[in-house]
């Protein structure tokens, strides 16, 4: 009843005094001028009772500093914690702190929701370690690291979809459910119903065909590359592959884009470098003091190699210039470097490191490397494909593309060797009727997150990580 009694008074207190202007924690940290009627609304992230004075720090999600809160010690109540919901009325003030521009001295403070310290696994003023409040999906939020991130992934897909939009591309919802497998790789998630009688269970495909969760919105993307020029998809995509690694997840978000009218493998790196390098300067000048949190504490050297990075072109090589290199690496790989075979996370890495920690665009692959859609070189003996992938320091790949194979004799004949024709019927028909060269490419966003903040696992750059054996909330 303390609590109760407590959060009447003041309302009752609040109620008497001038009607109040609500500002978030960014707004009132912001302010240019003092305010005498200012309602603020969050979470105590610090509390400090003295004989003469109460110091709280108070937190609402919209920016990683804290707003102090100055109060006289007979608006302390017993259920004002850290954790707790507070709603605070009172002046906004400059703050005689440096490190501090304004600060609220207390008129009011009303306890919306209480919270248990002592069965809280968030404790006041201490720095938890990434991997330890992976054990509490329902409230990492709540703590720093996490807020930064997700305040960061906000701007940077709000970044991803002006870049589009600025130059001409229209925004397709490609379908999470779908009859096709893109990758061809076969690690699809089923979709069955399912109808229990009595001691049996009977499976059917509701819709009369087996459907899967998509692994990409590619192939949806060239249906609609026939009809507009430019166009993009941001959404999830599904793995099932049995892997706790620090850089797979079963549920992750990807970047595409479709361009129609294109004959070079250029005008594809040089989107995806612009994407790269446009996303990553509005993250830096947007988000910097949620960014320095990770380049202090996660990933010290990140901002230099950043800066680096921005400042010059991304460097190009060929599937068979990157053999040669690893062929003469001084190291000794797990898997040992062949024409012929596909690069591993290992390799990638060593030719990142051996190219001066820039990315690095890797061209023409062994044609039998990749799936049916990419563009045939016809480039004799090696016999390679128009594909191109995106490597980066500490990540490896993060993006991958190619032209497409938009010669109907060509497409006719891969697929008919791989068995495709029938399954595939629609795709050629794209082929049949207007095909014109295109190309397109697709970037992991956990993956990009991890390469510009330092973030050793995947895991933890997402609001909810799905992985094998964990589906935690």
């Amino acid at each position: 009843m303390l609590g109760a009694r407590g959060g009447w008074w003041a309302l009752r207190r609040c109620a008497s005094l001038p009607r109040a202007v609500r500002l978030r924690v960014r707004e009132a940290l912001g302010a240019r001028e003092p305010a005498e009627a200012v309602r603020v609304q969050g979470w105590v992230r610090s509390v400090r009772s003295q004989k003469e004075v109460l110091f709280l720090h108070i937190n609402d999600g919209s920016s990683l500093e804290s707003l102090q809160v100055v109060a006289d010690p007979s608006l302390e109540k017993k259920d004002l914690t850290f954790g707790s919901a507070v709603e605070v009325q009172g002046k906004l003030v400059k703050s005689p702190h440096r490190m501090q521009n304004m600060e609220l001295q207390a008129e009011a403070i009303h306890v919306v929701g209480p919270c248990d310290i002592w069965s809280f696994p968030l404790k006041m003023r201490e720095r938890h370690p990434l991997e330890y409040v992976r054990q509490f999906p329902h409230l990492r939020c709540r703590n720093n690291t996490l807020g930064a991130l997700l305040r960061i992934r906000s701007e940077a897909t709000a970044s991803i979809h002006s870049f589009f939009q600025d130059n001409g591309y229209v925004h397709i919802h490609t379908p999470i459910i779908t009859s096709n497998d893109c990758e061809g790789a076969g690690e699809l998630f089923q979709i069955e119903t399912s109808r229990e009688e009595k001691e049996s269970v009977e499976k059917s495909h509701f819709f009369n065909v087996p459907a899967f969760l998509t692994v990409s919105g590619q192939l949806h993307l060239e249906v609609m590359a026939g009809a507009f020029t430019h166009v993009f998809t941001f959404g999830p995509t599904f793995r099932a592959e049995n892997s706790q690694s620090r850089r797979h997840l079963a549920e992750f978000y990807m970047v595409e884009a479709e361009l129609s009218f294109t004959e070079s493998l250029q005008d594809i790196m040089q989107v995806m470098e612009d994407l790269f390098k446009t996303v990553t300067s509005t993250v830096l000048s947007k988000c910097p003091c949620d960014v320095e949190l990770f380049h202090k504490y996660i990933a010290p050297a990140q901002k230099g190699r950043l800066e680096q990075m921005l400042k010059h072109k991304f460097m190009i090589i060929s599937y068979s210039e990157a053999v040669e290199i690893l062929k003469q690496a001084p190291q000794t790989f797990t898997f040992k470097p062949e024409w012929g075979c596909d690069l591993q996370t290992e390799h990638e890495k060593y030719l990142v490191k051996h190219c001066g920690e820039v990315p690095v665009f890797v061209v023409n692959y062994p044609y039998d490397l990749k799936p049916f859609y990419m563009r045939d070189n016809e480039d004799g003996p090696q016999h390679t494909v128009a594909a191109v992938d995106l490597l980066v320091p500490g990540v490896g790949e993060l993006c991958g593309g190619s032209l497409r194979e938009e010669r109907l004799p060509f497409l006719e004949s891969r697929l008919q060797r791989l068995g495709l024709t029938d399954a595939y019927q629609w795709y050629l028909d794209l082929r049949k009727f207007g095909s014109v060269p295109h190309g397109g490419f697709g970037m992991g966003f956990e993956r990009y997150l991890q390469y510009i903040l330092g973030v050793d696992n995947i895991k933890d750059v997402i609001p909810f990580p799905r992985f094998s054996h964990s589906c935690l909330l």
